[in-house]
């Protein structure tokens, strides 16, 4: 197993999760986790705006990533397969321009 591995990655966000008494303690209650994870893009677009720099930016969004982790493993689902099942769908869908910026949403006309 690599570090490169989603498996190692849920793994050690659930031993922290397990460390802490999450379950137990209220912290994997879904209310709670998205204002943690609201609260980790406010500081992702605080070091974008305030430029600064690579490895700030890098560490703000290891906070979001491991968060979203932990918010499947609270919510029991599987992750890697929600974003698999995502991309496949992302990959099938039409960029458009808007406002001079490439978009790939579901556009509702």
């Amino acid at each position: 197993m690599t570090k490169d591995s989603w498996v190692e990655m849920r793994a050690a966000v659930q031993s922290f999760h397990d460390k802490h008494r999450f379950k137990e303690r209220g912290g994997e209650a879904l209310l709670y986790r998205v204002a943690l994870m609201s609260e980790e893009l406010g500081e992702i677009s605080e070091t974008v705006t305030k430029g600064k720099g690579k490895e700030a930016l890098a560490e703000e969004c290891a906070d979001l990533l491991i968060l979203l982790v932990g918010t499947a493993i609270s919510a029991d689902f599987d992750l890697n397969e929600a974003f698999w099942e995502k991309m496949d769908e992302l990959m099938d869908r039409q960029g458009r321009m808007v406002d001079g910026r490439v978009r790939v949403s579901r556009f509702r006309d």
